[in-house]
């Protein structure tokens, strides 16, 4: 079947695979280094109480069959060397069924690990990685031409993230229609980066012209994405702009970096020649007929299964960033239908002091606001759990239920593995006898304000998040506790 190969997509194909190979690399990394403290047997929501709980066809992964720490670094270790080797170009030197498998493999450890991860993976792009990620088991390698069929999933994959990310907006925070969400959003979003404070400072008229063109490039341009070259092409490049818009402006995880990766895969040669050299497309020999199959039926079951997320598009009720079924193969997706009009930031703090009376010293996490004279660093497409959950926590305690006391417990006896999520423990050699959370009012600093002080942020002191704590008290209070530990 001569129609199913699209040669004229190599280049896309390439272009995808590495980007969502680097995205795996990310993803494996920070679970490597990340879950001991808010997933392994002593963290703050632990995957064995989980699986106790949780039948597997509900949350299928490995971990259901067993669960240690060792075999949980084991499979996030070996998906970083796996995704390092596809970033290197394994799969275009082996078999084309060998190729496959690798990156199925790939996708199981990953879904093993989001389906165990709770709170701590209940973001939209995880499932984006893991759809993405099914999709690249049947785009074939170096040896067989790209699938058209595979191709046109990746788009179908691109509309639904673009247009449900359009859609939210526009049906949710009355702010986006009237253009002022901008306003806002820089300075209150989960993990400003180093350019945000500028972003901030931008001209309020360029906001609104921000805002205008992220409504026409997430609801009028992905029907694009279906209309004949180059206009498919021009489409996704308008999107990459977008996209890179805001990898500039914040720290997203990997969603814009995957959505940039998911509109390379809609370039063909012919657009790419507008502006680089690239030679004529190869003569790739006829694909076998057991691959085309494959390929076919995977189509038919993501059509079929589509059926869910396009009701949830259509939906006056839409819900962002859901999964209809447990493999995560499709999705729906959207972010930030409603903009904070203020930030708010949880302060973790210690005093050696037995009756709280001074002494009191703050923690410093990596990614999120804290000290006012620290510039927001870039982290992104690198995922900081923790930081990301402060921020839900500091909007309602009820994000933080069943790990914020937990945490506290963990600071009380100065937690190795807990206190390396953080950037600065401020008490070294021995741990405090009391923890408390204090809420403040956070907000960019002016242009006078930062020359004059040097300081980024401004805060403002509102209340307790949570009075003064010690170890025996968290122990009544929460029993469970994995922190708790001498």
């Amino acid at each position: 079947m001569a129609w199913f190969a699209a040669p004229e997509y190599r280049l896309a194909r390439e272009l995808f695979l590495r980007l969502l190979a680097l995205v795996y690399l990310c993803g494996f990394l920070a679970a490597a280094r990340q879950f001991r403290a808010l997933l392994g047997t002593r963290g703050l929501l632990p995957i064995p109480r989980f699986v106790a709980r949780v039948p597997l066809r509900h949350a299928p992964s490995l971990f259901h069959w067993h669960y240690s720490d060792r075999l949980y670094a084991t499979v996030a270790w070996t998906g970083a060397a796996l995704a390092a080797a596809l970033l290197a170009g394994l799969a275009d030197r082996v078999p084309l069924a060998a190729a496959m498998a690798l990156w199925a493999l790939a996708w199981a450890l990953y879904l093993s690990i989001v389906n165990v991860g709770q709170t701590w993976y209940a973001f939209g792009w995880e499932s984006l990685l893991l759809e993405a990620g099914a999709l690249a088991v049947f785009l074939g390698n170096a040896d067989t031409a790209p699938p058209v069929l595979g191709m046109w999933l990746l788009r179908w994959l691109l509309f639904r993230v673009e247009f449900g990310a359009g859609l939210i907006k526009w049906r949710g925070d009355a702010c986006w229609r009237k253009l002022t969400c901008l306003y806002h959003h820089h300075e209150t979003q989960p993990m400003p980066g180093p350019l945000s404070w500028y972003f901030h400072h931008l001209p309020r008229p360029l906001h609104k012209a921000e805002a205008a063109a992220n409504h026409f490039v997430q609801l009028v341009v992905p029907f694009g994405l279906f209309l004949p070259q180059p206009i498919a092409s021009d489409a996704a490049l308008l999107m990459v702009a977008t996209q890179l818009w805001l990898i500039a402006s914040g720290n997203f995880a990997w969603l814009n970096w995957l959505t940039v990766a998911l509109a390379l895969g809609a370039l063909d040669t012919g657009t790419l020649r507008r502006v680089l050299p690239i030679a004529p497309d190869p003569h790739y020999p006829a694909q076998p007929a057991w691959y085309q199959a494959l390929v076919a039926a995977y189509t038919l079951l993501v059509l079929v299964r589509s059926w869910q997320p396009v009701r949830n598009l259509l939906s006056p009720r839409q819900q962002m960033n859901r999964s209809f079924d447990p493999l995560h193969l499709v999705n729906t997706y959207g972010a930030f239908g409603s903009v904070n009009r203020v930030r708010h930031e949880i302060v973790l703090e210690g005093t050696r002091d037995q009756d709280g009376a001074h002494g009191w010293r703050e923690y410093h996490f990596r990614g999120k606001p804290g000290e006012l004279r620290r510039l927001p660093r870039q982290f992104a497409p690198y995922h900081l759990r923790l930081d990301w959950l402060m921020w839900f926590a500091a909007i309602s305690p009820a994000y933080a239920r069943g790990w914020f006391l937990p945490l506290l417990a963990r600071l009380l006896v100065n937690d190795p593995d807990t206190l390396r999520l953080l950037r600065r423990n401020p008490f070294p050699d021995t741990p405090p006898a009391l923890v408390r959370a204090r809420l403040y009012r956070y907000r960019f600093t002016t242009g006078p304000e930062l020359r004059d002080t040097g300081a980024w942020w401004h805060r403002t002191p509102l209340r307790d998040y949570q009075r003064p704590i010690g170890l025996a008290e968290l122990r009544h209070l929460a029993p469970e506790a994995p922190g708790a530990r001498r």
